[in-house]
């Protein structure tokens, strides 16, 4: 028996995964606006970045401190995205804001090494809501 598909049926389910795919996306999108995210603004030519990128990088997002505020990484020499054009002062790399419902919470200039940036990011982490 062979089985014919039928162009209305194969737009619904087509429709259907489009609806699907732009429902993940809204609900990503309003949980990145009303949660806790770890914004670090960094530059390729940063040695300090660097720095960052091999000594916490693999790591964070293993740890407790990123289930509360996943990192999002934006280079300070690209536009700035449209919901962080609020965040001032941005002149040093890496600069990491912790923001919370679109909101700076606080932030850490620099990078003072791996014992000093858990020790300042628990303390930003305290200020904020937001828990798992």
């Amino acid at each position: 028996m062979v089985r014919r598909h039928n162009r209305s049926n194969v737009r619904l389910t087509l429709s259907g995964l489009l609806s699907a795919v732009l429902l993940v996306a809204a609900t990503l999108a309003a949980a990145r606006s009303h949660g806790a995210e770890l914004v670090m603004f960094e530059a390729s030519y940063c040695e300090w970045c660097a720095a960052w990128h091999e000594e916490i990088g693999p790591i964070y997002p293993k740890t407790d401190e990123a289930r509360i505020a996943p990192l999002r990484q934006v280079d300070i020499d690209d536009p700035r995205p449209d919901d962080l054009t609020d965040i001032d002062s941005i002149v040093f790399t890496p600069t990491f804001v912790l923001m919370e419902n679109g909101q700076e919470v606080g932030r850490i200039s620099g990078y003072p090494g791996e014992d000093h940036f858990w020790g300042l990011l628990g303390m930003l982490l305290e200020k904020i809501e937001t828990h798992p």
